[in-house]
């Protein structure tokens, strides 16, 4: 019979105990143990068992379950009998970061701190007898939400101290989603502050702290060094390119089709690959979110349940947000295709918006991005990514945030229909009130007064592949700059018109109006020969609707159309006669 499946289920003694769904990754435990490294600090994408591992290793090494071997029987750890022997034997602090999600620093520092008060409650069986001497019991006391910033540094630190002295073994440390508080203080403009406290915390607990026996860390990100892991030099970093730990988070291929028989659904098996299968650590390809396997088991059909579960803010801010380049690159990874990068795996957050390949480096250690390939440039020594969407499942999240740019301004829906139906004065009205109001949206706000029109015409493109991807299929060919980008919708169904739209920005130096830029791009459409590739696919010429879009600040003007087109064929007709003629 099939274990019950627990949505959500992030303790590992509920779990067991209970008999629910569960893939073995104690091995996990061996492996960390015997790789004898001082503070280890792993990144993985969210849902990705992080925070059921962390629990699983508390259960394994804490004094607080000794006895309870009972939770291990029948998984790989327990086959061995030394490990058997070392279950319950260590003091163990266990925190999580997870719910520091405030907007101020004020508060997200009153959460952190409130976090390691709770840790002190629990443990205030140190404060009996004589452990403790006059001094430390005061310190005891001073560990509050509202403790000074001296107390708070140095609070992970003595209560490693004060489990030594009660237990005769120094403490291990397990800390989830230590890069909460930092994605939220970018998020929410606190950075620097946030940077000095974590700083000062973790030093206290991790560099100078001799009662320490071992630490690891889990988050998404790995956060640059300098920023809050300075001087720091027994941290052993494994990130999503690291091969250690490469199939203890996340479910493997073969792990998911025995589960996929348990349920009774082999035969769903390329269809599950389809939509999750797409993760790759280290040289480990294949890998599955678990979050959206357990999902599936439990509905029985697919569906973006991982890409649902978080807002996904700092993502589309930054892609929203992005030069022209990253929405051209990733118009290319909504098509399937492939992008090559450098990839600097240390996350500065304040630096995300202006340092160059940032925003891949966030993708891909949150999952959004898979490695496809790698290249290794003998001459220079750099390596260089070939990175693509991970699967349907992201793909279809991203398009659904695209939607969501514009989701609110009906006068873009309105647009769509104008376009479809011809209907060039309405597509104007609506196009000038859709620029207006998403040039703000689209601009990061640093530059008041500046407009950076590259950023709404790109975002708009994406719009378009989006909206439309059901009935069109898109095409973009772009010159570096904005002197020229070309699209192209060829339709996927018989009797549909094709478009190509040309986009110009007004040139005070060439052109005296809007008007004059327009017959540019409408003139550039015919000379170039933009519609060749149309035709070659069997497309009548009567069904090839060209469009010239003219920009000067957040003003447009749209001409072109059937109108236009069919007084061209009728022109092209009345040459054929002549030349017949003569």
């Amino acid at each position: 019979m099939a274990r019950t499946i627990r949505i959500g289920g992030q303790d590992f003694e509920r779990i067991r105990v209970n008999n629910n769904f569960y893939i073995d990754k104690t091995d996990f435990i061996k492996k960390w143990w015997e790789a004898e490294d001082d503070v280890t600090l792993i990144t993985r994408p969210r849902r990705f068992g992080k925070t059921l591992n962390m629990s699983m290793l508390e259960q394994f090494f804490s004094v607080k379950y000794a006895g309870r071997g009972e939770l291990f029987e029948g998984l790989s750890i327990w086959k061995e009998e030394k490990y058997r022997q070392m279950q319950g034997t260590w003091p163990v602090l266990s925190i999580s970061f997870a719910r520091v999600k405030e907007n101020t620093f004020r508060e997200a520092r009153r959460s952190i701190c409130r976090i390691i008060e709770e840790q002190y409650n629990k443990n205030e069986y140190l404060l009996k007898g004589d452990l403790l001497n006059e001094k430390e019991r005061a310190f005891y006391q001073e560990v509050t939400a509202d403790m000074s910033d001296s107390t708070a540094a140095a609070s992970l630190r003595a209560m490693a101290d004060f489990l030594c002295k009660y237990h005769g073994k120094k403490a291990i440390i397990l800390l989830d989603e230590y890069d909460t508080p930092m994605q939220e203080a970018y998020v929410s403009g606190y950075w620097e502050e946030m940077v000095a406290f974590i700083r000062s915390l973790f030093n206290a607990a991790f560099k100078t702290n001799p009662y320490l026996e071992r630490a690891l860390l889990t988050g998404i990100t790995r956060v640059s060094k300098e920023s809050i892991f300075s001087d720091l030099n027994n941290l052993k970093i494994v990130t999503a390119i690291t091969e250690k730990y490469e199939e203890c988070f996340g479910f493997t291929e073969k792990e998911v089709f025995t589960a996929l028989e348990e349920y009774g659904l082999s035969d769903q098996r390329q269809k599950v690959k389809d939509w999750y299968d797409g993760f790759t650590f280290g040289e480990k390809s294949d890998i599955y979110n678990p979050w959206s396997i357990i999902n599936y088991l439990d509905e029985k059909k697919v569906g973006a349940y991982w890409a649902n579960t978080s807002s996904n803010s700092l993502v589309g801010k930054l892609l929203r947000e992005g030069n022209a380049t990253i929405k051209q690159a990733f118009e290319d990874l909504l098509h399937g295709g492939k992008i090559r990068m450098e990839i600097d795996e240390q996350i500065v957050y304040n630096q995300l918006s202006a340092k160059k390949n940032a925003v891949w480096s966030l993708l891909l250690a949150s999952g959004y991005l898979k490695v496809v390939s790698t290249t290794l440039m003998e001459e220079t020594g750099r390596t260089y990514y070939d990175l693509a969407l991970t699967n349907r499942e992201v793909t279809l999240m991203f398009e659904i945030m695209i939607q969501d740019w514009f989701s609110g301004n009906g006068d873009y829906n309105d647009f769509i229909k104008a376009l479809l139906q011809d209907d060039v004065d309405a597509m104007n009205e609506y196009m000038n009130r859709v620029a207006f109001d998403s040039f703000s949206y689209f601009d990061t706000g640093k530059n008041p007064g500046r407009t950076e029109p590259e950023k709404f015409y790109h975002g708009f493109v994406l719009g378009l592949m989006v909206d439309l991807s059901d009935r069109y299929l898109l095409r973009s060919n772009r010159e570096s700059g904005f002197g020229r980008y070309d699209v192209m919708l060829e339709p996927k169904r018989a009797g549909d018109d094709a478009f190509i739209l040309e986009f110009k920005v007004f040139q005070p130096r060439k052109e005296q109006d809007l008007e004059e830029t327009v017959a540019s791009a409408l003139a550039q459409i015919e000379e170039k020969g933009y519609a060749a590739e149309l035709l070659e696919r069997g497309i009548p010429a009567e069904r090839i609707r060209r469009y010239g879009f003219a920009f000067c600040g957040k003003e447009v003007l749209i001409g072109g159309g059937k109108q236009i087109d069919s007084r061209r064929s009728k022109v092209n007709q009345e040459q054929q006669g002549k030349s017949g003629t003569e």
